[in-house]
């Protein structure tokens, strides 16, 4: 799979498809080889646990599960939704930048 990912960790994120659509998060971890990212309270699903160490009841935990990279749009410097592009700076160094605002996203 030769194409490049778009989203970072640490990026905010607006959900465009699917049963979250419309809300917004942070990446916390991005599954480079599944093309999927996990974000801060998005597609929470329902794990049932066994009692352990950390937990000795055990029970039903509520976390976020994996969300495909196509249904997620990053948000750039001004906070709106923005396709990304990629390009050299001055320096030389390839940088992700909004093709919307046309600025670089940190």
């Amino acid at each position: 799979m030769g194409s490049k990912l778009y989203i970072k960790k640490g990026d905010m994120v607006k959900v465009i498809a699917g049963d979250s659509k419309g809300q917004e998060g942070k990446v916390l971890k991005v599954l480079v080889e599944d093309f999927k990212a996990i974000v801060e309270g998005i597609n929470m699903v329902s794990k049932s646990t066994k009692p352990n160490a950390k937990n000795t009841k055990g029970g039903i935990v509520k976390k976020e599960a994996p969300i495909h990279i196509s249904n997620l749009m990053v948000k750039d410097n001004t906070g709106q939704p923005a396709r990304v592009g990629r390009k050299l700076d001055s320096k030389g160094k390839l940088v992700r930048y909004s093709k919307k605002s046309g600025e670089v996203i940190k």
